[in-house]
């Protein structure tokens, strides 16, 4: 038996990073998948690789994560194909690093509009359909840089604080309706969002070497806590953070 057997699970930044490593490993436990992304190409791809392994387990859908309508397209989706929605993993989010006084309003809005509205919108959207079937689980995606600030990073940093407070609050709320709502935070890890022009696995892991695990994360270990968090081994698990950053965030590093 696989760990999500019969959950439906709806994935945003499915496309690739750590959106694609769990959808691939969610389908591998069970689940199926509903792949939610605005790179249409690369999401159906992955979508079409897992139904090669495990057939009629996923389904692509445009999602651009700040539209009402998307979000409702999406749910509708994944009621039609699949018959409800169990699991919603708020992946998706976007960078963007320049100092406060560089940092534009527009750009500012941005940030703010994908990675926390969107993540707002998402766990609305999902409410119905989860009560309907009893209950469910919501994942988060926040960032260290939702637990300390960064030079270089007022517009992210404020929507990663603003995650882990609206997952908090959405916990409270939807505990009665058997929906449990907690919080990822993942570390610096190996992803199309952190890649850097000629840099090989080496040089990433080197400018984290004085962190107690000395390198980034690969995105399938965070793929195993998305998948913890998901499943009903997490079922007395709500309102909280889940830290997996190598010990970034345990004190300053060494010399």
């Amino acid at each position: 038996m696989g760990r999500l057997d019969e959950k439906i699970v709806i994935i945003t930044g499915a496309a690739r990073g750590m959106g694609e490593e769990e959808a691939h490993l969610f389908a591998r436990e069970g689940a199926r998948v509903v792949l939610g992304d605005r790179r249409d190409d690369e999401g159906r791809e992955v979508a079409s690789r897992i139904n090669e392994k495990h057939p009629n387990s996923a389904i692509y859908v445009h999602l651009d994560i700040t539209s009402e309508d998307d979000w409702d397209r999406a749910v509708a989706a994944a009621v039609e194909h699949f018959e409800g929605v169990d699991v919603l993993i708020n992946n998706a989010g976007i960078i963007r690093i320049a100092p406060l006084v560089e940092t534009s309003a527009e750009m500012f809005r941005k940030v703010i509009d994908t990675n926390l509205f969107g993540a707002f919108l998402g766990m609305k959207a999902v409410v119905e359909p989860m009560k309907k079937r009893g209950g469910g689980s919501i994942v988060n995606l926040s960032s260290v840089q939702g637990l300390e600030g960064r030079v270089g990073m007022p517009a992210y940093t404020a929507s990663k604080f603003g995650v882990r407070g609206l997952t908090k609050t959405a916990a409270m709320e939807l505990g009665p309706l058997g929906i449990r709502v907690n919080t990822l935070i993942p570390g610096p890890t190996k992803t199309a969002m952190t890649r850097r022009k000629g840099w090989t696995d080496a040089d990433y892991d080197a400018a984290y070497g004085k962190y107690p695990l000395g390198r980034m994360a690969d995105a399938k270990e965070l793929a195993e806590l998305a998948l913890f968090l998901a499943s009903d081994a997490s079922s007395f698990c709500t309102g909280a953070d889940f830290v997996a950053d190598g010990g970034v965030s345990a004190g300053k590093p060494r010399d």
